[in-house]
């Protein structure tokens, strides 16, 4: 059916058969909805149906939902009675099971907007939540075919949707017991009879409801690992989020440390190792049922923990629970605290004056040795100028400063940081401050190696060439014992050649990266701000690989080397042994040998004298 209005057709159609099956078919009639005298094609004059007329408590109810005020602060996009109910003419009953208000098809009613990334994100919002309940216990329950999960309206009510922050949302902190209740019922008296419980019910706003222990939207079964609840997520996770901290200590006298006494008990030791079966905190306090150690019904009051402690160690005496898990690191005064308190003492002072103790006996004579050897090792060369060795030193303490400092603002919770026992603050000041003479050292050696002679000749040594890739396989044959002989190398091998050049390199980037963190927000400005997380990545992997070929092949050659044990001294006083340099560096021992030959030639023919045969310079 159609009609002209204006000169435009408009149709009017009406599948009858659709809505003939509909709730309302066999109960109104069109005129009770699209009321007489007024034009059904024209949309300015037309009355559209107005569900208020039969529904009113809904519509006061839907008056003041999240989705109402939203349409009238002109989010278009709030859902009204057709968007939920299913059109105009075909609303089924809701437990039709082709009703999209059916309990089955609520979460994707729901879904076709809170499902929708853009949607939501328009809105201030974020689909998240929808795609976590998908996830959740709940909503694989609902994609299985089961009628009693909960679903969307179970939780957020049906029209009157709030927010959670209003005290009349069944989602606000102090309904969430009462909601979940409403499917949990034995689970959710026996919590509020628990020391939570009956901290809620006194308004207590920072005791525990269901959601922050099991989550809001992304519940998951105890037995899935990734569960908030499961054996290996307890205490570190939800637990400790309230019991580890002071917050509770200043608010309310409970006891802090928890969960780092817990750890450092059998139990907790067992449970980092990765046990299943070792006590956690619910296997001791309880689930749902948690009471103070001083109610008669708690599962830590005195009298009740034979039966506890006896669910896994059985034959327990009353004696055997005398121990404590928690222990309270010196705070209390009973005498197992004392005697704890008093042997951690006694080994802290005893492992540092012995180990101390041992350390100086041993580098007294490690160093007498060394000199030794040192002295022993005569005739000497010049490996390392005085300038060069300074460079090296400010390039040295400066790495070392950088690398402690920079992992510990990246992991400030390692023991890295607990050395240091600097705050975030100071360790930013010492990591820049280090970072700028690095730089500046950097600087340096560029001005050095193109002013002076001796750095234009450092860089012509240690420029590559293509016998470095023979010089490496011929190394490796060497070793492996598939070559009898070992090749020859400059003044320079290909080992300290690709390190000095792999420092030029690590050097110039770190610096760049690292001015550009530094300057964030002016570089930010500048390019585009994904430049300065691709620097983050840069700057944190390339100080990885740095400090690793520092340990794993700079340390070898000046440390490990059997060659040059205890250690290669030219670093220090700029020395090599003369035997040491011709076994590592033949070719250039032979060069050197050959231009003082010739230099002992050109003397004795300017004084007129026959040059005697002597032997390399040394």
């Amino acid at each position: 059916m159609a009609k002209h209005v204006n000169g435009k057709q408009v149709s009017l159609y009406v599948d009858e058969d659709k809505l003939k099956h509909s709730i309302h078919g066999s109960l109104f009639t069109c005129v009770d909805c699209h009321k007489a005298g007024n034009d059904p094609a024209n949309k300015n004059a037309r009355r559209n149906a107005a569900c208020a007329d039969c529904h009113a408590d809904e519509q006061v109810a839907y008056e003041h939902s999240l989705h109402a005020k939203a349409t009238k602060t002109g989010g278009a996009a709030a859902a009204n009675c057709r968007d939920c109910h299913g059109g105009t003419h075909e609303i089924l009953a809701a437990d039709d099971a082709k009703s999209p208000v059916n309990h089955g098809n609520i979460p994707a009613t729901c879904g076709r907007c809170h499902g929708q990334k853009f949607l939501m994100e328009s809105n201030g919002e974020s689909a998240q939540a929808f795609i976590s309940y998908q996830e959740s216990v709940h909503g694989r329950a609902i994609e299985k075919g089961s009628q009693k999960a909960a679903v969307c309206t179970d939780c957020h009510g049906v029209h009157e949707i709030l927010p959670a922050n209003d005290a009349k949302s069944p989602i606000y902190k102090a309904n969430v017991p009462a909601t979940c209740g409403k499917c949990h019922t034995e689970i959710a008296n026996t919590f509020m009879q628990s020391i939570h419980g009956q901290a809620i019910a006194r308004g207590n706003q920072l005791a525990p409801v269901c959601t922050d222990c099991h989550g809001i939207h992304s519940i998951k079964a105890h037995i899935d690992p990734n569960s908030s609840v499961s054996e290996q997520n307890l205490a570190r996770t939800t637990c400790a989020r309230c019991h580890e901290g002071v917050r509770l200590s200043q608010e309310f006298g409970v006891a802090g440390g928890r969960v780092s006494t817990y750890l450092d008990s059998y139990h907790g030791l067992a449970s980092e190792g990765g046990s299943v079966v070792v006590a956690n905190c619910a296997s001791c306090h309880g689930v749902h049922d948690i009471l103070p150690s001083s109610d008669p019904r708690s599962t830590i009051n005195r009298a009740n923990l034979d039966a506890t402690c006896g669910k896994c160690h059985r034959g327990v005496t009353q004696k055997f629970t005398l121990n404590k898990v928690h222990m309270d690191r010196g705070q209390s005064k009973d005498i197992g605290t004392i005697a704890l308190r008093w042997v951690r003492w006694l080994y802290l002072v005893l492992i540092v004056v012995v180990i101390g103790a041992m350390f100086l006996h041993n580098a007294i004579i490690w160093r007498s040795k060394a000199v030794a050897r040192r002295r022993m090792q005569n005739p000497f060369m010049v490996r390392m100028t005085e300038n060069q060795r300074w460079q090296h030193l400010v390039l040295l303490a400066s790495f070392i400063v950088l690398v402690i400092t920079g992992f510990a603002l990246k992991f400030p919770n390692s023991w890295i940081a607990d050395v240091l026992g600097m705050g975030e603050r100071l360790r930013s000041v010492v990591h820049r401050v280090a970072g700028v003479i690095l730089i500046g050292a950097g600087i340096y050696h560029v001005l050095y190696l193109a002013v002076t002679k001796e750095g234009r000749r450092l860089i012509l040594d240690f420029a590559p060439v293509p016998r470095d890739a023979f010089d490496a396989w011929g190394t490796m044959c060497y070793y492996l014992g598939l070559r009898k002989e070992r090749p020859k190398f400059g003044r320079f091998s290909y080992g300290e050649k690709a390190e000095y050049w792999a420092l030029v390199w690590g050097t110039a980037l770190m610096g760049v990266t690292g001015i550009m963190l530094w300057a964030k927000v002016w570089v930010g400005d500048l390019i585009a701000r994904w430049w300065i997380d691709v620097a983050t990545a840069i700057h944190f992997y390339e100080a990885i690989l740095a400090t690793l070929a520092i340990l794993v092949w700079h340390f070898y050659q000046v440390f490990f080397d059997p060659d040059v044990y205890p250690m290669n001294w030219a670093w220090w006083d700029g020395k090599m042994p003369v035997e040491h340099y011709r076994h590592e560096h033949g070719l250039d021992t032979e060069a050197l040998a050959e231009a003082e030959a010739l230099e002992r030639k050109g003397s004795a023919e300017e004084h007129g004298a026959k040059p005697a045969a002597e032997p390399p310079r040394e």
